[in-house]
């Protein structure tokens, strides 16, 4: 059976070291969260995903979940997980306390979030959705509507959904068939279906608050026609009670590759009753609110995931005697040596333990600048950092869950045929990664967000919250002895991240093609730039400590990053290359050259 230890201290390496958390406490409203408080709440949070998710992570995806006659029934377990989830105030952490929440820090939240995705990824979308439709609501919502909803839901009492995808559409949304029709009262009936719907329907709370994408009759064809409502399974009274059924039902569940204790719903809404979000016809501008912060949650599970394969990897590594090291026997007192000793073994152990540090800095990074956004009063640094979250959210959603993929099927690798067999669990984590590639937006799609929305957005205004820390950074720190073999490698990268930028610039400008044929490499590209300059910031840090209490700790953190920038790094390289390459290879191929022959 896999086992799952939450990271605490490199959690705590990311939150107090290679960024202050006084920064953070400093900010309007985050006064009291001091770092004893931040220690009770990680170290609390560790003990309920070691003790009570992570056991029945396994369980859960042998059994999945049971749909009949309607009703969705959750594997063993899961409720009862779900029940102390609840009861330990775990859905409410940076919920607005106007509404019930405790108002911490979104970086607390976030880090939280990756430790309930590393031991139960299919338990962690149950909250975990409720928590990205309650940000939609307290953000576009009447106040009559958050005040009808929002308790119930930040407490875990409700849950709630984002119903977006239809049979024919998924990222083209503007084609969407879902009507809502207008009543006398202000309120609409929507009738249509919803397919892929997280949590759509479950044993695990009283009621279920969907949000749903919707057309009128008078709308404008296309996305720009979209409106948002809210439309509960069961009727909330004026009262805050609980009235009739509300037409809508769950017809099915899907029968999935991973994730199976999560409950994946085809929904149908037969006249059911709803309130609109928003203005009308602002349906899917209004939705961002959730999807972006759900592409946040999306990216901590790829980080979780990846975390749990590499624990289980490396455990098994050090156990797993087979042959002897190429330069001699190390363990001579043994049979063999175990599978640490050899070269290809530690390259997967090291690509693993050195992107999934990296995303944890990166999250961090970004985690605080969400903190900053909601905070801040100086208008200057508040935009600042909203500029940083929305250029970033992209790269975090994309990388992270490619990294999740890649670095549960090398956990898989390092067992060799141990790790294809449940028994060791490995190739659940690789099953469980795969989904998180594909919703919330495709990676191909966030590539092309990236580089067709967020680079031009604003004349280029986000970048400069990227690119002007780095300069400054190195330009601070290119006399740095501990950092000597690493500024020139960051600066050689850095230069073919502004290459690479400067040509999308101008020939994306000249045939969007080649925005779309560079759109996957450059997102990468920058990502590794993002991990070359947090690595190098962590160094920096690590030197001086290597001598002290922790000194292994801090060891650790300068060869991973030596590794990293020795033979990760270089990818950009050849990213660059293929990005220079232009579009021509990809779209000169005849339709009917495809094949088959």
């Amino acid at each position: 059976m896999p086992s799952y230890k939450a990271p605490l201290r490199d959690i705590n390496f990311c939150i107090k070291e290679l960024f202050d958390y006084k920064d953070i406490q400093a900010l309007p409203g985050y006064e009291d969260m001091g770092e004893d408080l931040v220690d009770a709440v990680l170290t609390e949070a560790a003990r309920i995903c070691e003790d009570v998710l992570a056991p029945i992570n396994q369980s859960g995806d042998l059994e999945g979940c049971r749909w009949e006659n309607g009703q969705v029934f959750t594997p063993k377990g899961i409720k009862e997980a779900y029940n102390t989830f609840v009861e330990g105030s775990w859905t409410s952490l940076a919920a607005d306390p106007a509404y019930g929440g405790q108002g911490l820090p979104e970086s607390i939240g976030l880090m939280t979030e990756e430790m309930i995705c590393g031991a139960n990824t299919s338990f962690s979308l149950y909250p975990g959705l409720t928590r990205g439709a309650s940000i939609l609501l307290h953000t576009h919502g009447s106040d009559e509507l958050k005040d009808r909803y929002l308790p119930k839901m930040i407490n875990g009492t409700w849950g709630g959904t984002m119903c977006l995808t239809e049979s024919h559409c998924g990222t083209d949304l503007g084609l969407l068939r879902t009507k809502a029709e207008p009543q006398g009262d202000g309120s609409y009936l929507v009738t249509g279906t919803k397919i892929f719907i997280s949590s759509g329907e479950h044993d695990l709370t009283d009621n279920i608050i969907h949000f749903v994408l919707a057309k009128t009759p008078d709308a404008p064809a296309g996305i720009k026609g979209v409106s948002l409502f809210v439309v509960p399974k069961i009727w909330v009274n004026d009262d805050g009670s609980l009235g009739d059924t509300n037409g809508v039902t769950c017809a099915s569940i899907e029968h999935k590759m991973g994730i199976r204790a999560s409950a994946t719903c085809v929904m149908n809404f037969e006249n059911a009753k709803g309130y609109l979000v928003g203005k009308l016809f602002h349906g899917v501008s209004n939705m961002f609110a959730m999807m972006n912060a759900e592409r946040l949650g999306v990216g901590n599970q790829g980080l979780g995931v990846a975390e749990v394969a590499y624990q289980n990897a490396l455990a098994y590594a050090r156990d797993r005697l087979q042959g002897r090291a190429l330069t001699g026997v190390k363990f001579p007192e043994k049979p063999a040596d175990p599978i640490t000793v050899h070269p290809d073994v530690r390259r997967m152990l090291l690509t693993m333990k050195a992107y999934n540090e990296g995303n944890r800095m990166v999250g961090a990074w970004i985690a605080r600048a969400l903190d900053v956004s909601h905070k801040e009063k100086d208008p200057v640094k508040k935009q600042e950092a909203e500029d940083l979250v929305q250029l970033m959210t992209p790269v975090v959603k994309a990388f992270f869950t490619d990294c999740g993929y890649d670095v549960a099927n090398m956990a898989m690798q390092v067992l060799g045929g141990h790790g294809y067999i449940k028994e060791y669990g490995l190739e659940q984590f690789a099953r469980d990664a795969r989904i998180s590639q594909i919703y919330e937006g495709t990676n191909g799609v966030q590539a092309l967000d990236f580089v067709g929305r967020k680079l031009p957005a604003n004349t280029g205004r986000y970048l400069r919250q990227f690119f002007h820390p780095v300069l400054v950074f190195i330009e601070e720190n290119k006399d740095n002895a501990a950092l000597a073999e690493m500024i020139p490698l960051l600066v050689k990268a850095v230069t073919r991240l502004q290459q690479a930028t400067s040509y999308l610039a101008v020939s994306a400008l000249r045939n969007p093609d080649e925005a779309g044929a560079a759109s996957v490499d450059y997102l990468r590209m920058f990502a590794l730039v993002t991990h070359a300059y947090l690595w190098a910031k962590a160094v920096k840090i690590a030197a001086p400590k290597v001598s002290g209490e922790e000194g292994l700790f801090y060891e650790s953190k300068l060869e991973t990053a030596r590794f990293f920038y020795t033979k990760l790094l270089p990818q950009t390289s050849s990213l660059l290359a293929t990005i220079m390459a232009g579009a021509k290879p990809l779209m000169s191929m005849k339709e009917e050259g495809f094949g088959p022959f």
